[in-house]
C-alpha cells in the first residue's frame, strides 16, 4: 500500500534515538522508509522468525526496511537419491 503524500513518509522516532549510541540498531518495524541520514548504519530487522542484519547503502534510500528482509525462503526441489 502507498502512503498518502500529504502525510509524508513514515519514520519512527525510536530509530534516531538509538543511532547516537549503538552500532547495530534493533528495529522491528518493517514499514519505516529509509532516509539519507541512516546511510552506513547496520540494522537488525525481524522477518517473523529471526533477525536479519542489514547495512544501509545509497541504493536503499527511499525504500522500506521490509523490502530487504524477506519473510519466505526460496523454494527448490530436492534431488532423489538412488
Amino acid at each position: 500500500m502507498i502512503r498518502i503524500t500529504w502525510k509524508g513518509p513514515y519514520i519512527s522516532e525510536n530509530i534516531y534515538y538509538n543511532i547516537l549510541d549503538k552500532k547495530e540498531i534493533l528495529h522491528g518495524s518493517r514499514n519505516v522508509i529509509i532516509t539519507p541520514n541512516l546511510l552506513g548504519f547496520n540494522f537488525l530487522i525481524h522477518n517473523g522468525k529471526n533477525l536479519l542484519k542489514i547495512k544501509i547503502t545509497e541504493e536503499m534510500i527511499g525504500h522500506k526496511f521490509g523490502e530487504f528482509s524477506f519473510t519466505r525462503k526460496k523454494f527448490s526441489y530436492k534431488k532423489k537419491r538412488k
